[in-house]
Protein backbone atom coordinates (compact mmCIF):
# COMPACT_ATOMS: atom_id res chain seq x y z
CA UNK A 1 0.00 0.00 0.00
CA UNK A 2 1.45 3.73 -1.04
CA UNK A 3 0.01 5.51 1.42
CA UNK A 4 -3.34 5.68 4.00
CA UNK A 5 -4.69 8.93 4.58
CA UNK A 6 -7.05 9.68 7.65
CA UNK A 7 -9.83 12.01 7.94
CA UNK A 8 -12.03 12.94 11.22
CA UNK A 9 -15.54 14.29 9.48
CA UNK A 10 -19.16 14.65 9.84
CA UNK A 11 -20.42 15.08 6.09
CA UNK A 12 -23.72 16.49 7.19
CA UNK A 13 -24.30 16.19 4.51
CA UNK A 14 -21.75 15.80 2.24
CA UNK A 15 -21.23 18.53 -0.45
CA UNK A 16 -19.03 20.23 -2.53
CA UNK A 17 -16.21 21.54 -0.39
CA UNK A 18 -15.80 18.21 1.33
CA UNK A 19 -15.11 16.51 -1.72
CA UNK A 20 -12.76 19.29 -2.60
CA UNK A 21 -10.75 17.89 0.34
CA UNK A 22 -11.03 14.77 -0.12
CA UNK A 23 -9.93 14.94 -4.30
CA UNK A 24 -7.00 17.81 -2.82
CA UNK A 25 -5.55 15.69 -0.26
CA UNK A 26 -5.83 12.65 -2.02
CA UNK A 27 -3.55 14.18 -4.71
CA UNK A 28 -1.31 16.30 -2.32
CA UNK A 29 -0.60 13.77 0.35
CA UNK A 30 -0.20 10.94 -2.48
CA UNK A 31 -2.21 8.55 -0.48
CA UNK A 32 -3.91 6.18 -2.21
CA UNK A 33 -6.09 4.42 0.65
CA UNK A 34 -8.68 7.22 1.95
CA UNK A 35 -10.52 6.06 6.05
CA UNK A 36 -13.02 8.36 7.58
CA UNK A 37 -13.69 8.74 10.73
CA UNK A 38 -17.26 10.11 11.06
CA UNK A 39 -19.85 11.39 13.77
CA UNK A 40 -22.77 8.74 14.47
CA UNK A 41 -26.77 10.01 14.22
CA UNK A 42 -25.89 12.83 16.31
CA UNK A 43 -23.21 15.34 15.50
CA UNK A 44 -20.93 18.37 16.90
CA UNK A 45 -23.65 21.24 16.79
CA UNK A 46 -25.50 19.70 19.85
CA UNK A 47 -28.36 18.50 16.74
CA UNK A 48 -29.72 15.02 15.50
CA UNK A 49 -27.32 14.54 11.99
CA UNK A 50 -29.94 16.14 8.94
CA UNK A 51 -29.27 12.20 7.69
CA UNK A 52 -28.22 8.88 9.52
CA UNK A 53 -25.05 7.84 9.74
CA UNK A 54 -26.02 4.76 6.92
CA UNK A 55 -26.76 7.23 4.41
CA UNK A 56 -24.18 9.69 5.09
CA UNK A 57 -21.82 6.03 4.68
CA UNK A 58 -23.06 5.52 1.41
CA UNK A 59 -22.28 9.43 0.46
CA UNK A 60 -18.71 9.22 1.69
CA UNK A 61 -18.15 5.98 -0.34
CA UNK A 62 -19.32 7.17 -2.88
CA UNK A 63 -17.54 10.52 -3.05
CA UNK A 64 -14.32 7.68 -2.84
CA UNK A 65 -13.95 7.25 0.79
CA UNK A 66 -12.67 3.36 1.39
CA UNK A 67 -13.72 2.98 4.86
CA UNK A 68 -15.60 4.81 7.18
CA UNK A 69 -15.19 4.03 10.95
CA UNK A 70 -18.03 5.85 13.47
CA UNK A 71 -16.60 8.31 15.90
CA UNK A 72 -18.21 6.98 19.44
CA UNK A 73 -21.15 9.67 20.69
CA UNK A 74 -19.66 11.21 23.63
CA UNK A 75 -16.71 12.72 21.68
CA UNK A 76 -19.12 13.63 18.89
CA UNK A 77 -21.43 15.70 21.02
CA UNK A 78 -18.21 17.36 22.53
CA UNK A 79 -16.10 20.83 21.95
CA UNK A 80 -13.21 21.22 19.41
CA UNK A 81 -10.41 19.91 21.72
CA UNK A 82 -12.35 16.97 23.08
CA UNK A 83 -14.06 16.37 19.36
CA UNK A 84 -10.54 16.01 17.98
CA UNK A 85 -8.99 13.87 20.71
CA UNK A 86 -11.63 11.33 20.14
CA UNK A 87 -11.28 11.13 16.52
CA UNK A 88 -7.06 11.22 16.57
CA UNK A 89 -7.11 8.34 19.01
CA UNK A 90 -9.39 6.02 16.38
CA UNK A 91 -7.21 7.02 13.45
CA UNK A 92 -3.88 6.37 15.26
CA UNK A 93 -5.36 3.10 17.09
CA UNK A 94 -5.74 1.56 13.23
CA UNK A 95 -1.93 1.28 13.65
CA UNK A 96 -1.64 2.06 9.89
CA UNK A 97 -2.43 5.56 9.07
CA UNK A 98 0.18 7.70 7.91
CA UNK A 99 -1.58 11.12 7.49
CA UNK A 100 -4.41 13.21 9.03
CA UNK A 101 -5.71 15.82 6.56
CA UNK A 102 -8.41 18.86 7.70
CA UNK A 103 -9.28 21.58 6.16
CA UNK A 104 -8.76 25.19 7.43
CA UNK A 105 -9.28 28.74 6.78
CA UNK A 106 -5.78 29.50 6.86
CA UNK A 107 -4.41 26.47 5.12
CA UNK A 108 -0.84 26.84 6.81
CA UNK A 109 -0.15 23.55 8.97
CA UNK A 110 3.56 25.09 10.09
CA UNK A 111 1.05 28.14 11.79
CA UNK A 112 -1.53 25.83 13.08
CA UNK A 113 1.18 23.66 14.44
CA UNK A 114 2.93 26.39 15.75
CA UNK A 115 0.37 27.72 17.79
CA UNK A 116 -0.65 24.38 19.20
CA UNK A 117 2.85 24.39 20.38
CA UNK A 118 1.72 27.69 22.08
CA UNK A 119 -0.99 26.22 23.65
CA UNK A 120 0.40 23.67 25.41
CA UNK A 121 2.69 25.93 27.56
CA UNK A 122 2.55 26.68 30.99
CA UNK A 123 2.90 30.94 30.21
CA UNK A 124 0.13 30.03 28.29
CA UNK A 125 -1.84 28.53 30.67
CA UNK A 126 -1.22 31.42 33.06
CA UNK A 127 -1.82 33.74 30.51
CA UNK A 128 -5.47 32.16 29.88
CA UNK A 129 -6.27 32.00 33.44
CA UNK A 130 -6.03 35.57 33.90
CA UNK A 131 -8.17 36.24 31.01
CA UNK A 132 -11.50 33.79 32.26
CA UNK A 133 -10.93 35.26 35.47
CA UNK A 134 -12.66 38.25 33.28
CA UNK A 135 -15.69 35.94 32.88
CA UNK A 136 -15.37 35.60 29.12
CA UNK A 137 -16.40 33.18 27.37
CA UNK A 138 -13.49 29.97 27.05
CA UNK A 139 -13.07 31.11 22.86
CA UNK A 140 -12.52 34.72 24.01
CA UNK A 141 -9.68 34.25 26.84
CA UNK A 142 -7.90 31.82 24.70
CA UNK A 143 -7.38 34.15 22.18
CA UNK A 144 -6.90 37.08 24.55
CA UNK A 145 -4.26 35.06 25.90
CA UNK A 146 -2.24 34.22 22.48
CA UNK A 147 -2.73 37.64 21.65
CA UNK A 148 -0.38 38.47 24.58
CA UNK A 149 2.25 36.35 23.94
CA UNK A 150 2.18 36.39 20.17
CA UNK A 151 0.73 39.25 17.71
CA UNK A 152 -2.60 39.97 15.82
CA UNK A 153 -1.75 37.76 12.42
CA UNK A 154 -1.48 34.89 14.67
CA UNK A 155 -4.38 35.09 17.58
CA UNK A 156 -6.63 35.95 14.57
CA UNK A 157 -5.87 32.14 13.93
CA UNK A 158 -8.44 31.28 16.74
CA UNK A 159 -11.34 33.31 15.11
CA UNK A 160 -11.96 30.87 12.68
CA UNK A 161 -13.58 27.23 13.39
CA UNK A 162 -11.68 25.56 10.95
CA UNK A 163 -8.80 26.76 12.17
CA UNK A 164 -9.77 25.78 16.07
CA UNK A 165 -10.21 22.32 15.07
CA UNK A 166 -7.20 22.04 13.08
CA UNK A 167 -5.13 23.35 16.11
CA UNK A 168 -7.26 21.10 18.34
CA UNK A 169 -6.08 18.36 15.73
CA UNK A 170 -2.51 18.90 16.02
CA UNK A 171 -2.40 19.13 19.81
CA UNK A 172 -4.07 15.82 19.91
CA UNK A 173 -1.33 14.37 18.00
CA UNK A 174 1.02 15.68 19.95
CA UNK A 175 -0.33 14.60 23.36
CA UNK A 176 -0.34 10.50 22.48
CA UNK A 177 3.34 10.99 20.19
CA UNK A 178 1.56 9.81 17.09
CA UNK A 179 3.57 9.23 14.08
CA UNK A 180 1.29 10.64 11.66
CA UNK A 181 1.50 13.35 10.06
CA UNK A 182 -0.80 16.51 10.18
CA UNK A 183 -1.77 18.06 6.70
CA UNK A 184 -4.54 20.95 5.94
CA UNK A 185 -6.04 21.90 2.62
CA UNK A 186 -7.30 25.50 2.72
CA UNK A 187 -10.84 25.77 2.97
CA UNK A 188 -12.55 27.41 -0.38
CA UNK A 189 -16.34 29.19 -0.87
CA UNK A 190 -18.22 29.91 1.93
CA UNK A 191 -17.14 30.08 5.21
CA UNK A 192 -18.25 27.37 8.44
CA UNK A 193 -21.56 29.31 9.24
CA UNK A 194 -22.50 31.13 5.91
CA UNK A 195 -25.82 31.26 4.63
CA UNK A 196 -24.84 33.24 1.54
CA UNK A 197 -24.86 30.88 -1.40
CA UNK A 198 -21.38 31.47 -3.06
CA UNK A 199 -21.27 31.22 -7.27
CA UNK A 200 -18.40 28.31 -7.17
CA UNK A 201 -20.96 25.97 -5.45
CA UNK A 202 -19.25 25.39 -2.56
CA UNK A 203 -21.86 26.54 0.23
CA UNK A 204 -21.76 25.70 3.92
CA UNK A 205 -23.27 22.69 5.31
CA UNK A 206 -25.66 24.88 7.33
CA UNK A 207 -26.93 26.55 4.16
CA UNK A 208 -27.72 23.46 2.43
CA UNK A 209 -28.94 22.21 5.94
CA UNK A 210 -31.75 25.08 6.04
CA UNK A 211 -32.60 24.75 1.98
CA UNK A 212 -33.28 21.32 2.19
CA UNK A 213 -35.57 22.28 5.48
CA UNK A 214 -37.28 25.07 3.62
CA UNK A 215 -37.62 22.78 0.57
CA UNK A 216 -35.03 24.60 -1.60
CA UNK A 217 -33.30 23.05 -4.45
CA UNK A 218 -29.81 21.83 -2.92
CA UNK A 219 -28.37 19.18 -6.08
CA UNK A 220 -25.55 22.35 -6.74
CA UNK A 221 -24.17 21.78 -3.98
CA UNK A 222 -23.96 18.28 -3.91
CA UNK A 223 -21.79 15.65 -5.64
CA UNK A 224 -23.30 14.48 -8.28
CA UNK A 225 -22.53 10.99 -7.36
CA UNK A 226 -23.74 11.36 -3.67
CA UNK A 227 -27.13 13.05 -4.38
CA UNK A 228 -29.41 9.81 -5.03
CA UNK A 229 -28.92 8.69 -1.48
CA UNK A 230 -29.86 12.11 -0.12
CA UNK A 231 -32.51 12.31 -2.10
CA UNK A 232 -34.26 9.22 -1.52
CA UNK A 233 -33.79 9.81 2.37
CA UNK A 234 -36.10 12.35 1.85
CA UNK A 235 -38.59 11.00 -0.54
CA UNK A 236 -38.61 7.97 2.09
CA UNK A 237 -39.52 10.70 4.92
CA UNK A 238 -36.06 9.60 7.20
CA UNK A 239 -34.16 13.11 6.50
CA UNK A 240 -33.64 15.45 7.61
CA UNK A 241 -34.17 15.15 10.69
CA UNK A 242 -34.61 17.50 13.34
CA UNK A 243 -34.37 18.42 16.89
CA UNK A 244 -37.33 20.19 17.14
CA UNK A 245 -38.96 16.99 16.66
CA UNK A 246 -36.90 15.97 19.75
CA UNK A 247 -38.69 19.18 21.97
CA UNK A 248 -40.79 17.60 24.29
CA UNK A 249 -38.83 14.51 24.74
CA UNK A 250 -35.75 16.68 25.29
CA UNK A 251 -37.85 19.22 27.80
CA UNK A 252 -39.28 15.84 29.96
CA UNK A 253 -36.07 14.34 30.11
CA UNK A 254 -34.99 17.79 31.64
CA UNK A 255 -37.45 18.43 33.74
CA UNK A 256 -36.78 14.73 35.87
CA UNK A 257 -33.19 15.52 36.22
CA UNK A 258 -31.56 15.79 39.28
CA UNK A 259 -28.96 18.71 40.73
CA UNK A 260 -26.22 16.03 40.42
CA UNK A 261 -27.19 14.83 37.01
CA UNK A 262 -26.69 18.03 35.50
CA UNK A 263 -23.53 18.45 37.58
CA UNK A 264 -22.33 15.07 35.92
CA UNK A 265 -22.91 16.15 32.49
CA UNK A 266 -19.67 17.79 29.96
CA UNK A 267 -18.38 20.73 30.04
CA UNK A 268 -20.59 21.75 33.52
CA UNK A 269 -18.41 23.38 36.01
CA UNK A 270 -18.78 26.39 38.21
CA UNK A 271 -21.90 26.07 39.50
CA UNK A 272 -23.38 25.68 35.63
CA UNK A 273 -25.76 22.48 37.05
CA UNK A 274 -27.71 25.23 39.37
CA UNK A 275 -28.16 27.27 36.16
CA UNK A 276 -29.55 24.33 34.03
CA UNK A 277 -31.29 22.54 36.96
CA UNK A 278 -33.66 26.25 37.18
CA UNK A 279 -34.11 26.05 33.45
CA UNK A 280 -35.28 23.31 33.39
CA UNK A 281 -38.23 23.65 35.68
CA UNK A 282 -39.28 26.83 34.02
CA UNK A 283 -38.76 26.40 30.30
CA UNK A 284 -41.11 25.77 27.73
CA UNK A 285 -39.41 25.41 24.58
CA UNK A 286 -35.74 24.50 23.98
CA UNK A 287 -35.21 28.19 22.75
CA UNK A 288 -36.31 29.51 26.57
CA UNK A 289 -34.37 26.82 28.03
CA UNK A 290 -30.88 27.90 25.93
CA UNK A 291 -32.02 31.78 26.73
CA UNK A 292 -32.14 31.12 30.42
CA UNK A 293 -28.83 29.03 30.76
CA UNK A 294 -26.89 31.43 28.59
CA UNK A 295 -24.65 34.09 29.96
CA UNK A 296 -21.38 35.40 28.24
CA UNK A 297 -19.15 32.97 29.42
CA UNK A 298 -21.19 30.34 28.33
CA UNK A 299 -21.90 30.09 24.26
CA UNK A 300 -25.22 28.82 22.63
CA UNK A 301 -23.01 25.92 21.02
CA UNK A 302 -22.03 24.65 24.63
CA UNK A 303 -25.24 25.35 25.75
CA UNK A 304 -26.95 22.76 22.82
CA UNK A 305 -24.43 20.10 23.46
CA UNK A 306 -24.93 20.06 27.12
CA UNK A 307 -28.48 19.86 26.88
CA UNK A 308 -28.10 17.08 24.45
CA UNK A 309 -25.46 15.25 26.45
CA UNK A 310 -28.57 15.34 28.79
CA UNK A 311 -30.81 13.86 26.86
CA UNK A 312 -28.79 11.41 25.62
CA UNK A 313 -27.47 10.38 29.18
CA UNK A 314 -23.55 11.47 28.13
CA UNK A 315 -21.59 12.11 31.31
CA UNK A 316 -18.45 13.71 31.66
CA UNK A 317 -16.66 10.87 33.38
CA UNK A 318 -17.17 8.98 29.83
CA UNK A 319 -14.50 10.82 27.80
CA UNK A 320 -11.63 10.63 30.27
CA UNK A 321 -10.19 7.48 28.86
CA UNK A 322 -9.78 7.24 24.74
CA UNK A 323 -12.07 5.26 22.77
CA UNK A 324 -12.26 1.75 23.42
CA UNK A 325 -13.68 -0.12 19.97
CA UNK A 326 -13.45 0.60 16.30
CA UNK A 327 -16.90 0.43 15.08
CA UNK A 328 -16.85 0.08 10.94
CA UNK A 329 -19.59 1.84 9.43
CA UNK A 330 -18.91 0.44 5.50
CA UNK A 331 -16.52 0.14 3.11
CA UNK A 332 -15.93 -0.43 -0.64
CA UNK A 333 -13.64 -3.12 -1.99
CA UNK A 334 -10.51 -1.09 -1.11
CA UNK A 335 -11.95 -0.59 2.59
CA UNK A 336 -12.01 -4.44 2.98
CA UNK A 337 -8.27 -5.06 2.05
CA UNK A 338 -7.72 -2.10 4.52
CA UNK A 339 -9.88 -4.11 7.18
CA UNK A 340 -7.80 -6.88 6.71
CA UNK A 341 -4.11 -5.05 7.52
CA UNK A 342 -5.72 -3.06 10.21
CA UNK A 343 -6.81 -6.32 12.17
CA UNK A 344 -3.15 -7.08 11.91
CA UNK A 345 -2.26 -3.68 12.96
CA UNK A 346 -5.28 -1.93 15.37
CA UNK A 347 -4.73 -1.84 19.16
CA UNK A 348 -8.74 -1.54 19.68
CA UNK A 349 -10.98 -4.63 19.21
CA UNK A 350 -12.61 -4.10 15.58
CA UNK A 351 -16.58 -4.80 15.04
CA UNK A 352 -17.83 -5.75 12.12
CA UNK A 353 -20.48 -8.27 13.46
CA UNK A 354 -22.47 -7.24 16.92
CA UNK A 355 -21.81 -10.92 18.18
CA UNK A 356 -18.26 -9.17 18.88
CA UNK A 357 -19.78 -6.71 21.08
CA UNK A 358 -19.54 -9.96 23.71
CA UNK A 359 -16.12 -9.78 23.80
CA UNK A 360 -15.92 -5.98 24.56
CA UNK A 361 -14.77 -4.42 28.19
CA UNK A 362 -17.66 -2.65 30.42
CA UNK A 363 -16.53 0.30 29.87
CA UNK A 364 -17.12 -0.40 25.86
CA UNK A 365 -20.29 -1.73 26.18
CA UNK A 366 -21.72 0.31 27.96
CA UNK A 367 -21.02 2.88 25.18
CA UNK A 368 -22.27 1.14 22.53
CA UNK A 369 -25.55 0.81 24.84
CA UNK A 370 -25.44 4.76 24.72
CA UNK A 371 -24.91 4.36 20.72
CA UNK A 372 -27.68 2.31 20.70
CA UNK A 373 -29.97 3.88 22.76
CA UNK A 374 -28.98 7.35 20.93
CA UNK A 375 -30.49 5.83 17.51
CA UNK A 376 -33.38 4.83 18.78
CA UNK A 377 -34.05 8.45 20.21
CA UNK A 378 -32.48 9.38 16.57
CA UNK A 379 -35.54 7.75 14.71
CA UNK A 380 -37.70 10.16 16.46
CA UNK A 381 -35.98 13.29 14.96
CA UNK A 382 -37.01 12.31 11.37
CA UNK A 383 -40.18 13.17 9.25
CA UNK A 384 -41.41 9.73 9.80
CA UNK A 385 -40.21 8.09 13.38
CA UNK A 386 -38.66 5.29 12.62
CA UNK A 387 -38.50 2.22 15.06
CA UNK A 388 -35.93 0.92 17.83
CA UNK A 389 -33.57 -1.78 16.74
CA UNK A 390 -31.62 0.18 13.55
CA UNK A 391 -28.15 0.03 14.98
CA UNK A 392 -28.98 -4.20 14.55
CA UNK A 393 -30.77 -4.16 11.44
CA UNK A 394 -29.09 -1.90 9.29
CA UNK A 395 -25.70 -3.78 8.98
CA UNK A 396 -22.29 -2.78 7.37
CA UNK A 397 -22.54 -0.31 4.00
CA UNK A 398 -20.74 -2.43 1.71
CA UNK A 399 -20.21 -1.02 -2.11
CA UNK A 400 -17.75 -4.17 -3.18
CA UNK A 401 -17.68 -3.01 -7.12
CA UNK A 402 -17.27 0.97 -6.14
CA UNK A 403 -20.99 0.88 -7.41
CA UNK A 404 -21.81 4.93 -7.36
Amino acid sequence: MNGILGIVSEYNPFHNGHLMHLQKSKELTHTDFTIAVMSGNFVQRGEPACFDKWVRTKTALSAGVDLVIELPLPWVVAGAETFAAGGVSIVNALGCVHQLSFGSECGDIEALSAVADILRTEQFSQALQVELQKGVTFASARQAALLSLTNQKTASLLEHPNNILAIAYCNALKDINSTIRPFTIKRIGASHHDISLPPKKIASASQIRRMMEQNQEYATYIPKETYPYLASAIQNKTAPASIQRLERAILAKLRTMTLQEFANLPDVSEGLEHRLYKAAKTAVSLTDFYAYVKTKRYTHARIRRITLCAFLNIQAAYTQTPPPYLHVLGFNQKGKELLSLIKQTASLPIITQYNQLRKLSPYAKTLFELETTATDLYGLSTPQVQPCGKEFTQGIVTALCNER
